[in-house]
C-alpha cells in the first residue's frame, strides 16, 4: 500500500475565466486554513474578461512553506480546452479529477483518475435554476475533493459563511452541492492516491489577506487623507479597498468626511492631484502598475525637485508595454530607482510579505513627510492579488512623523525671512510651511523650474548645482529612517543570497533545500533603497553573493554594482521572470549550477 502523504502537496484547478470558480477555489483554501493547515493560493488568470483557461493552485504545507511549487500532485480539470495540458501536468503518483462530460481520453496509468458527474448532479437539484447552474456547479468538485482527501465539512461551511457574509440562502445553496459531491464520491469512488489532509494548529492566531487590502488598511491607519487613482491591473483593488474601508474606519468631523478618494481620468491626473494634496499638507497617495508609472514619471520628477511628500504604490506586472497584465514581475525596479529625466534618486520601500504591505502602507507617509520627497512602495501581483497566510496587522506604535513643518508659533520665533530650501541642520532636509498657515511670513513660491534656497526663480549655474546636490544629500539621511534588511544566517556559510519582495518565501525554502544538500548560504532580504551600509558589509563578508530577482536583466544587482563598484565581482545575477512566482526548486538549482562552475 502506498504510504500516506499528509498535508504536503499542491492542488491545481483548471477552469475557464469568468466561470465563477473563484468562490469554489477560495472556499477550499479557507477551509484548509480553518483546519489549521498552512496554505497559500496562487491565481493564474488571463487578462481578458472571460473564456480563456485559468488555473488556481493551493499549496498545502505542514512545514509552513508558502512559495509556489513546480509539482502538481492533485489536478482538477473542468475546462475541455486545457484538459490535455492539465492531464499532462499531474505529477507521477498524483490524482486527476475531471468533469465526466469532457469526452477526452485519459491514457495515463501512473496516476489515480476520478471522473465527476458535475452537470448531472447539478441538474438533479430542483432548487438550482438554469441561470445558476454554471456558477454553483463548481461546488461539486469542492465536495468530491473534500471527501477524497478528508476535509472537514464544517470548515467548508464556515468558509462559505465568510465569503457570503452570513447570507443564509447562498450559503445553503452552495453547501447543498458540496454535500452532493461528497456523498456521490463516498458512494462511487475508490481512493487510489496517497494524499490526505488532517487538522493541525499551525494557523492559530493567523489571518488570510492579500497585499492590496493590507496596503490599503496600512495607508488608512497611517492617516491617508487623499487618494487619486486610475484603474489598472493589478493595482485597482488597492484603491478600491481604501474606498471600501474608509467610511467604516475614519470618523467624520461635524458630519463631514475627513478624506477624499478621487477616480481620475488618467494616471497623469491621479498623481497630479496627489502631489497637489501633498503640497497642501495632506497625506496623499496614488496606486498604479508599470504602464501607469511610466505616465506618472514627469509629475514624479516635479515632486522630487519641489520636495513635495507623496506616496505612490507600484503593484508590478509584466512589461514592457502592456505586457502581461495578469502576471507578476519585479521588472520596474531599474526604471523606478532613477525615474524621471535629469539627475534623480528615489526612496523605495519593498515589502517582503503581506504583513509588510500593511506596515509600509503607514510607514511610507512618515518617510515621505520626514524626507519631503516622493516615496515609491513596490509590491507586485503575487502579493497584491493572491491570498496569503499572515500574522494579524499591528496598529502603528509610533506617532505620525510630519517632518520639518513650521507652524505659526515656529515662524514667530524666526527673525527675518526663512528659506524654503535652506538646509539648516546639515541633513539635506529643509523646512516647509503648509497652506493655511496664517503667519504673514509663511508663504513661498513652489516651482518646478530652477530656484534658489529662498524659492526664487534662478538660472544661475552654481545655484542649480548647489540645490541639486543638497537634495541628493537627503538620500543619505533617508537611510536611518528606512526599514533595514532582514538576514537569515547559517553557521559557516561563505555564500550569500540577496533578494527583495515576493521572492522571499521561495528563497527561505531554497535555503533549507540547499542546506540539505550540504551547501550553507546566508540570506539577506532588502526592504528599502537607497541601500544601508550593512548591505555592502554583507556582500563584502562573503566569497560570492547571488542576487535573486524576478526580472530579465538583474535590476537590483545593477543598482548595487553602481553603488559599490568595488564589490561588483562578488555579485552574480539569478534573474528570471516568466510571469509566475519563483519556486524554491528553481532558486536552489540555479545556485547549485553556478556553484559547480
Amino acid at each position: 500500500m502506498t504510504e500516506r502523504i499528509v498535508n504536503d502537496f499542491s492542488i491545481t484547478v483548471g477552469t475557464v475565466n469568468g466561470s465563477g470558480s473563484s468562490t469554489a477555489n477560495t472556499t477550499i483554501l479557507r477551509a484548509l486554513f480553518k483546519m489549521g493547515i498552512p496554505v497559500s493560493g496562487k491565481n493564474l488568470f488571463p487578462s481578458n474578461i472571460q473564456g480563456l483557461p485559468t488555473w488556481y493552485t493551493i499549496r498545502v504545507s505542514k512545514d509552513g512553506y508558502l512559495a509556489r511549487r513546480d509539482e502538481r500532485e492533485i489536478v482538477i480539470a473542468i475546462n475541455p480546452n486545457s484538459f490535455a495540458k492539465d492531464l499532462d501536468s499531474v505529477a507521477p503518483g498524483g490524482a486527476f479529477f475531471y468533469a465526466d462530460d469532457i469526452k477526452l481520453a485519459v491514457t495515463r496509468t501512473d496516476i489515480a483518475v476520478y471522473p465527476m458527474p458535475i452537470k448531472s448532479l447539478v441538474k438533479s437539484n430542483p432548487e438550482i435554476t438554469a441561470n445558476l447552474r454554471d456558477l454553483v456547479s463548481n461546488m461539486v468538485y469542492v465536495g468530491v475533493l473534500a471527501q477524497m482527501i478528508g476535509m472537514d465539512m464544517t470548515k467548508i461551511e464556515q468558509a462559505l459563511d465568510f465569503h457570503f457574509k452570513h447570507k443564509a440562502k447562498p450559503i445553503a445553496l452552495n453547501m447543498s452541492m458540496v454535500k452532493a459531491g461528497a456523498e456521490w464520491a463516498a458512494a462511487n469512488l475508490e481512493k487510489k492516491d496517497p494524499f490526505y489532509v488532517e487538522s493541525m494548529n499551525k494557523t492559530d492566531g493567523m489571518i488570510m489577506a492579500d497585499g492590496n487590502m493590507a496596503g490599503a488598511l496600512g495607508s488608512i491607519y497611517g492617516g491617508v487623507q487623499f487618494v487619486g487613482w486610475y484603474p489598472i491591473t493589478p493595482a485597482t483593488s488597492l484603491a478600491e479597498s481604501i474606498n471600501d474601508y474608509l467610511p467604516t474606519l475614519r470618523k467624520t468631523v461635524d458630519g463631514k468626511e475627513t478624506y477624499a478618494v478621487v477616480q481620475s481620468e488618467d494616471e497623469l491626473a491621479a498623481i497630479g492631484m496627489a502631489i497637489g494634496a501633498g503640497w497642501a499638507g495632506l497625506r496623499a497617495m496614488t496606486s498604479t502598475s508599470g504602464p501607469g508609472l511610466s505616465l506618472m514619471t514627469e509629475f514624479y520628477g516635479l515632486a522630487y525637485y519641489t520636495e513635495v511628500p507623496v506616496v505612490v504604490w507600484d503593484v508590478q506586472r509584466m512589461g514592457p508595454s502592456t505586457g502581461l497584465p495578469t502576471r507578476t514581475s519585479q521588472g520596474d525596479l531599474g526604471f523606478a530607482a532613477h525615474m524621471g529625466h535629469g539627475d534623480t534618486n528615489h526612496i523605495i520601500l519593498m515589502p517582503g510579505s503581506v504583513n509588510e504591505c500593511f506596515e509600509f502602507g503607514w510607514r511610507a507617509f512618515d518617510v515621505a513627510e520626514r524626507m519631503q520627497a516622493p516615496v515609491l512602495v513596490m509590491s507586485d501581483l503575487d502579493f497584491g492579488m493572491n491570498q496569503w497566510m499572515t500574522e494579524p496587522f499591528k496598529y502603528p506604535d509610533v506617532p505620525m512623523d510630519r517632518g520639518k513643518v513650521l507652524w505659526e508659533v515656529d515662524l514667530e520665533k524666526i527673525k527675518g525671512d526663512w528659506g524654503r530650501y535652506v538646509d539648516k541642520d546639515g541633513d539635506g532636509i529643509p523646512y516647509r510651511t503648509i497652506p493655511g498657515n496664517r503667519h504673514p511670513n509663511s508663504a513661498y513660491f513652489t516651482r518646478g523650474t530652477g530656484h534658489d534656497e529662498m524659492a526664487r526663480y534662478s538660472e544661475d549655474t552654481q545655484t542649480w548645482v548647489r540645490v541639486l546636490d543638497r537634495i541628493k544629500r537627503k538620500y543619505e539621511t533617508a537611510k536611518k529612517y528606512l526599514p533595514g534588511p532582514v538576514t537569515h544566517k547559517q553557521d559557516g556559510a561563505k555564500i550569500g543570497v540577496i533578494s527583495f519582495g515576493s521572492t522571499d518565501p521561495a528563497i527561505l525554502e531554497a535555503q533549507q533545500m540547499l542546506a540539505g544538500k550540504g551547501l550553507k548560504v546566508d540570506y539577506m532580504r532588502l526592504r528599502s533603497l537607497p541601500s544601508q551600509d550593512e548591505v555592502f558589509e554583507f556582500i563584502g563578508s562573503h566569497e560570492r553573493v547571488y542576487i535573486v530577482e524576478m526580472n530579465r536583466d538583474g535590476h537590483l544587482r545593477e543598482i548595487l554594482m553602481v553603488e559599490k563598484p568595488e564589490l561588483a565581482t562578488k555579485m552574480s545575477s539569478i534573474a528570471y521572470n516568466d510571469g509566475l512566482p519563483l519556486t524554491a526548486k528553481f532558486v536552489a538549482n540555479a545556485i547549485l549550477k553556478l556553484e559547480e562552475k
